[in-house]
């Protein structure tokens, strides 16, 4: 995978000098998702299903992003994004429990799961159509805390922490003279049975150095760690707002 990423920036740095930016560009942009959670949550051979056994709610969840770009071809641009999910429900396990949890009790959920992407990319074309394409290194960091709602109840956490190199692409297409553009981004990773996929498809209005964008993301995670392992999936609508210099 690493000789892969490797190969591929440098392949995107020989064609990078054909749409290197003709100045220095900064961008910055805040984003609120509104997204649901479905999949499962196990520890060793126990399994919790996220939304019918813990009622996990849907939530507003924080998106940060800063762009650096730059005339210089042979060097990419970088890109940063750090997203917050926080979900929190009240549901009742099974009748096989969970994680040391009793069978069939009332439970409180809190998932928190931190991503923090730094983005390195090429811009390909940059012109009515922009096509930028790089590798992304995400740092995922997150838990699953589920406590018994009776006095004296117990708790138990399944926790993920990793660090994950995964491919980055974005193309996006300006509506001449309107200010109006549509486009799609996305990262993904898949090896050794663990993936994580993160897309999105949006709109966008430009008006001097403010944009503005609306969409829909959709992420995937499968991963394993140690004897804790999620499955699960996130969508939903998103909007945000930014500064283009």
């Amino acid at each position: 995978m690493r000789k892969t990423a490797i190969a591929l920036l440098g392949g995107l740095g020989c064609f990078s000098s054909v749409a290197a930016a003709d100045v220095v560009g900064v961008g910055a942009q805040v984003s609120y998702w509104d997204s649901d959670l479905t999949g499962t949550a196990s520890q060793n051979s126990d399994v919790v299903d996220v939304d019918d056994d813990l009622n996990l709610d849907r939530d507003d969840n924080v998106n940060l992003t800063a762009i650096f770009e730059h005339p210089i071809p042979v060097l990419p641009n970088v890109r940063v994004n750090y997203t917050a999910i926080k979900q929190s429900g009240n549901g009742q396990l099974g009748v096989d429990g969970y994680g040391g949890l009793a069978p069939d009790v009332p439970v409180h959920s809190e998932l928190d799961l931190d991503q923090l992407d730094l983005t390195l990319y090429y811009e390909l074309l940059d012109n009515w159509v922009n096509l930028d394409a790089g590798l992304t290194v995400r740092k995922l960091d997150g838990d699953l805390q589920v406590e018994e709602r009776v006095p004296g109840g117990n708790r138990t956490r399944t926790e993920i922490d990793a660090v994950l190199p995964m491919l980055y692409a974005a193309a996006r297409f300006d509506l001449p003279l309107t200010g109006l553009s549509v486009g799609v981004e996305g990262n993904g990773i898949s090896y050794g049975g663990d993936s994580l996929l993160d897309g999105s498809a949006y709109a966008q209005y430009d008006l001097s150095v403010l944009r503005l964008q609306a969409g829909y993301r959709k992420m995937s995670i499968d991963y394993e760690d140690g004897n804790d392992a999620m499955d699960v999936d996130l969508g939903g609508p998103f909007i945000s707002a930014g500064l283009d210099f």
